[in-house]
């Protein structure tokens, strides 16, 4: 099994999200992990940085640096607001992946993220990365009732630009401190969604291929079915909050810890009782997420069920 890890550095953010509420409760600088919890990690294939907001940290590249041990590959999870940051950090690393939020076009960007100028700032932030050469750029949107009008739209500007384009929808659990997200306009968004699909097959990109089949998880997901493929993080995923909490997954109700690097080795915790405790919640969670950090790796080591998928999109034109 590859394995792949999210490092949650804070839970401090300068956005004040509709879908997400951690804002309200932000961790403090001197309670967030550092490197001396960075090098206790295990060797992982990939491993994403997320928070919060990523860059309100000013030691994050002392973070990066620590964590280009561990990794194979690096993706950064921001809002892009700290330009001057993120430039700086991709000058020194130019293989690192950025993928900034945006929630669409700009009137529904700023309103979900609630960030007054928020999309322009976006904007730049994803043109000077690319006037620099960096290739592992693109941005991501969660699909709601407010935004679903823009998703084709900015596919297809990610397309045009040359950037990655990237999708989620709605959830509820303790990291987003959220349990009332909920779409209202489901069949709306179901079919800005099977429009996606319908341009992500068009494409001669295999990877796109496959983000519809994602998406096409996400209508599923959306209508409140069982998951397409199991959920096996705990296994062969893992999140580490700022505070030293190695968890499961980021999408349960209730956090349950695995243990903790402050004062545990990797070892102690990925092979502790309590960790196997953690992995048989994960194995009976009736939640059914479908949200890319668990997705896309049930995809990698089940990859039969989205091989006959796309084959027969890609080729009966349908789904």
């Amino acid at each position: 099994m590859k394995l792949h890890g999210s490092i949650i550095v804070t839970y401090r953010c300068n956005a004040r999200c509709n879908m997400c509420n951690v804002w309200q409760a932000p961790s403090k600088p001197q309670d967030e992990i550092g490197v001396e919890v960075i090098r206790k990690l295990p060797k992982m294939f990939f491993c994403n940085v997320t928070g919060g907001e990523p860059f309100v940290r000013q030691d994050l590249p002392e973070i990066i640096k620590e964590l280009r041990t561990k990794a194979k590959r690096i993706v950064i999870s921001t809002n892009g607001y700290f330009t001057e940051r993120i430039i700086a950090l991709c000058q020194k690393y130019p293989d690192l992946g950025i993928r900034i939020s945006i929630e669409g076009l700009k009137e529904a960007n700023d309103l979900i993220r609630g960030m007054p100028g928020g999309y322009e700032r976006t904007q730049e932030t994803l043109k000077k990365l690319q006037e620099m050469g960096l290739k592992d750029i693109g941005f991501a949107m969660t699909i709601q009732d407010h935004n679903y009008q823009d998703l084709v739209k900015l596919y297809k500007m990610a397309r045009d630009l040359g950037y990655e384009f990237a999708t989620a929808t709605l959830h509820n659990s303790h990291y987003f401190h959220k349990w009332d997200n909920k779409i209202e306009k489901r069949e709306e968004v179901i079919g800005a969604i099977r429009e996606l699909i319908a341009e992500l097959l068009k494409s001669r990109r295999v990877k796109e291929w496959f983000r519809a089949y994602f998406n096409y998880g996400l209508i599923n997901y959306i209508k409140g079915n069982a998951r397409f493929l199991p959920c096996e993080m705990g296994k062969n995923g893992f999140f580490v909050d700022p505070y030293g909490d190695v968890l499961a997954c980021n999408g349960m109700d209730e956090k349950m810890p695995m243990g903790n690097l402050k004062t545990q080795s990797w070892d102690e915790i990925w092979n502790s009782k309590q960790a196997a405790y953690v992995r048989k919640a994960v194995r009976q969670c009736k939640k059914n997420c479908w949200m890319i950090g668990s997705a896309a790796p049930a995809m990698w080591h089940h990859p039969l069920k989205p091989i006959i998928w796309v084959l027969g999109r890609r080729y009966l034109d349908r789904f």
